[in-house]
Formats: structure tokens, C-alpha cells, sequence
């Protein structure tokens, strides 16, 4: 027996023997091997009924017809890429991960490197990464509220029509009409209107119209006035001529109606527009004496339907739509991570490269982009496997008439493996496609994930 002597006091302690020649040397722990398969039991047993099974099974029934009794060979992976609606959510889930990746990483980006520059950057950050802790179906109840078509309701058609409006002057009276008891008569342009016989000084000119519900009409509109005479002047009434309540009569300006101010009006001799002059708020209106004996013409631009906005679950723009849904959930999370990798940036370098001149472009595009690749990469590579996974989005902000335009892959899934007329064939084809396009961009992030280890 071999014994050592401490430090100081003397005392020898004697030291563990060596094993013995044919014995097995425990672990450090001592934990036997069956214990440690105890323990990994249920784990393994949870791994293989919700994961391997399932990817099994959806293998097996991949090739069976929608039955589920006959051999349907490579058939329903055939129809994957021949049906169009499963080809339009091919098409859309390319789009997906070329295009939502890609921006919220870029997203992220410049608001981590931005929220360095400012005082409240902190708060920006909890502001940004707020709309993680807001579930799919939720965020996709609120932007279907945001993408509504009447822009009442909807808030991008409310700023849309807002600054629409802004620059562009909106029609007042989309569904006025003269009835054919008035003085007015359809024009050759489409929409106009023009009177019946041409216009003489002298004699007030009516321009009655209907069609306008009094709840429409402008707020600063008065009661409508007659039009004294002009002397060499032509003038008149543009009103409505509809009596709330009944008892007014056709081409007579009663005391309840109201003139139709901002009405447009055109004096038009020989095809050409001599004159123009826009009706007060009580109707009346002055044209000069170059207007006596022209027709009257009131313009289609008086009867256009105002602007409502844009179409934003239209067929050409849903995905793009839900796609920015996504990227105001999206963003915070690759704002978080890029931030973090930018934190632990070694600042000398940036300093240096200051020193030698280089502008603040030069030191983001050649040393804070390069130094944060593997930031990049990982959020690049997560989000990619998020979208492949799209579903509830599309499922909820889409409505019925342009769900088929905005299918992605997940949603055809769901829709084919569900339902009366359901073919789990090729839902499950669909689901070992989902799997295929996934197995890369794994393999590709273990492989970095090896490279980082190895450095």
C-alpha cells in the first residue's frame, strides 16, 4: 500500500489501491448501464410514438391510394406537382423562404445596430419583441382587422385612403343620377351628364339630382338657394332634389333640400370646355358670359366611387400581406439574437477601422456584417424552418375567395388530409415533401453548428 504525506503536519494518508487486473473500472458517477436505460425509457419510448411513427407511417400511407387499400406507387407524389392548387403553394412556399427570412433578418439587423445609437433603444427592443409573445391565431385575427377592406374598419385602408385623399382630390356624389322628369340627360362620356338644351344668360339654370342619401351628404352642405339672374352672366342651383320626409315636387328648389356643393360644372361649345365653375354650398353656382349658349356638363370625375383603398387579400396581394404579418412577429426575435452577437463584438476593432478613416457604411458592410455571419446564419437558417412550417397565418387572414392564391405547403396538408373530400395519400406525400425540404437545412445548421464547435 502506497501512502503520501501532507503538508505541514506530517500525517501520512494512505492512498486508494489500484484495481485489480480483470476488473471493470465504473464510471465516475458509477452509474450502471441499466439505470441509465431506465432513464432514457421514457424519453425514447415519447421519441418514437410522436416522432418516429408518425414519420414512418406518413412514409407507408404515402403510397397508398385515398382508400388506403390498394398500392398507389409514386402517384400521389406525382399529383404533389401536377394539381395546381398544390402547385400554387409550392410556388408560395419558395416565396416564403426566400423572401421572409430574408427580410426579417435584415429587419433585425438594422434595428439592433440602431438601437445602439439611441438613449431608448431598450425600450424600442421590448416594443419590437413584443409581438412574440402573441400566438399565430391571435396575430392573425388582428391582421385580418388591419388588412379590411372598408377603411372604416380596416387601419392600412384607413392610412391608405388618408394619404389617398391627401393628394388627391375624392368625388363627392359617387351615386347621384338626374331622374328623366329633369333637365339633364346622359353625356357621351361615360358617367357625365349634360342639360337637354343649351344654356342662355339671363335665365337660372337647374342641375337637380338624386341619389345622394341625406346621411352622405357633405356636413357644411346648406339649404339650396335659387339663382337670381346674372345678367350677361349665366348662373344656377345644383341641388338634391329630394325632400326628406316627402311633399317636394321634381325641378323645384324646395326650403328642406340642399344644394350639392363641390358639384363641378362645365360650359362645353363645339366639344370644347370654355368654361367651369364649382357649386357653393347652397348650390348656386356663376359661369361668365363665354358660357351663353353652351350645354352645361357635369363631369364623370362628380360621380366616381371614392377611393377604398387597396385590395389587400386580393389574389395578387394576400401573400405579401400575410407575409408582413409575419415579419412584425418575426422581427423582434432576429432583432434579440443579432443584438446579443453584437454585444459581444470586440469594439477595438470597430475603433480601429474608425481610426484609419473608414465611414460608418465602410465599418457595417466590412467588419460589423462579416463578424456577425454566424449570428446571421442561425437566424437565417431558424426562420427558414419556421416558414416551411407556415400555417395558421394563411389559414386565418386569407379569406375563402383567395385562400387557394395564398396556399402554402402546411395548409395544403391540412386541407387534403381532412375533410369529406380528404385523400391522406397525399396529404402524406405532402407531409414526407415537408420532411425532404426541412432534412437541408438541418444538416446544414449542425454542420455550422460542428464548424463553431471545432473553432
Amino acid at each position: 500500500m502506497t501512502s503520501a504525506t501532507t503538508g505541514g503536519t506530517g500525517t501520512k494518508v494512505s492512498a486508494p489501491p489500484p484495481p485489480a487486473k480483470g476488473t471493470k473500472r465504473k464510471s465516475v458517477t458509477g452509474t450502471r448501464k441499466g439505470l441509465a436505460v431506465a432513464f432514457l425509457l421514457p424519453a425514447l419510448v415519447l421519441l418514437g410514438a410522436l416522432v418516429v411513427y408518425p414519420i414512418g407511417f406518413s412514409v407507408y400511407r404515402s403510397f397508398l391510394d385515398q382508400s388506403g387499400d390498394n398500392f398507389a406507387g409514386f402517384d400521389n407524389y406525382v399529383e404533389i406537382f401536377t394539381e395546381d392548387t398544390i402547385r400554387t403553394a409550392i410556388k408560395n412556399n419558395l416565396i416564403w423562404v426566400v423572401v421572409a427570412p430574408t427580410v426579417a433578418t435584415a429587419l433585425g439587423l438594422i434595428f439592433a445596430v440602431l438601437t445602439e445609437r439611441v438613449r431608448w433603444g431598450t425600450a424600442f427592443k421590448l416594443i419590437v419583441f413584443m409581438p412574440m409573445a402573441i400566438s399565430m391565431l391571435a396575430s392573425g385575427i388582428i391582421f385580418r382587422l388591419v388588412y379590411e377592406q372598408a377603411p372604416e374598419r380596416g387601419i392600412a385602408n384607413a392610412v391608405a385612403v388618408g394619404v389617398h385623399d391627401t393628394f388627391s382630390e375624392s368625388a363627392g356624389y359617387p351615386k347621384a343620377r338626374p331622374l328623366p322628369v329633369h333637365p339633364l340627360k346622359a353625356g357621351d362620356a361615360k358617367g357625365s351628364f349634360v342639360t337637354k338644351a343649351p344654356v342662355s344668360a339671363g335665365t337660372p339654370v337647374l342641375l337637380p339630382l338624386v341619389g345622394v342619401p341625406p346621411g352622405k351628404m357633405p356636413s357644411d352642405a346648406e339649404p339650396a338657394k335659387a339663382a337670381p339672374s346674372g345678367g350677361g352672366e349665366i348662373t344656377g342651383t345644383a341641388w338634391l332634389d329630394f325632400t326628406k320626409g316627402g311633399g317636394g315636387k321634381p325641378n323645384v328648389v324646395d326650403a328642406k333640400e340642399l344644394g350639392l356643393g363641390g358639384l363641378k360644372i362645365e360650359a362645353v361649345k363645339d366639344g370644347k370646355v370654355v368654361a367651369s365653375a364649382s357649386a357653393a354650398s347652397d348650390g348656386t353656382f356663376t359661369l361668365p358670359a363665354s358660357a351663353d349658349g353652351a350645354v352645361l356638363q357635369l363631369p364623370e370625375s362628380n360621380f366616381k366611387e371614392p377611393y377604398n383603398g387597396v385590395d389587400w387579400l386580393g389574389p395578387s396581394l394576400v401573400t405579401p400581406a400575410i407575409i408582413g404579418s409575419y415579419l412584425w412577429m418575426w422581427a423582434g426575435f432576429a432583432m434579440v439574437l443579432i443584438g446579443a452577437g453584437l454585444a459581444s463584438m470586440p469594439r477595438e476593432l470597430l475603433e480601429a477601422a474608425r481610426v484609419d478613416g473608414a465611414n460608418e457604411w465602410d465599418v457595417f458592410r466590412r467588419i460589423t456584417v462579416p463578424l456577425l455571419a454566424p449570428v446571421l446564419a442561425v437566424v437565417m437558417v431558424t426562420l427558414m424552418i419556421n416558414v416551411l412550417k407556415i400555417f395558421d397565418l394563411v389559414l386565418i387572414i386569407a379569406p375563402g375567395s383567395s385562400q387557394d392564391d395564398a396556399n402554402v405547403l402546411a395548409l395544403q396538408l391540412y386541407r387534403s388530409s381532412f375533410g369529406t373530400d380528404a385523400n391522406v395519400g397525399v396529404g402524406s406525400a405532402i407531409a414526407v415533401f415537408l420532411l425532404l425540404l426541412v432534412i437541408p437545412v438541418m444538416l446544414f445548421n449542425i454542420r455550422r453548428m460542428q464548424k463553431e464547435n471545432r473553432r
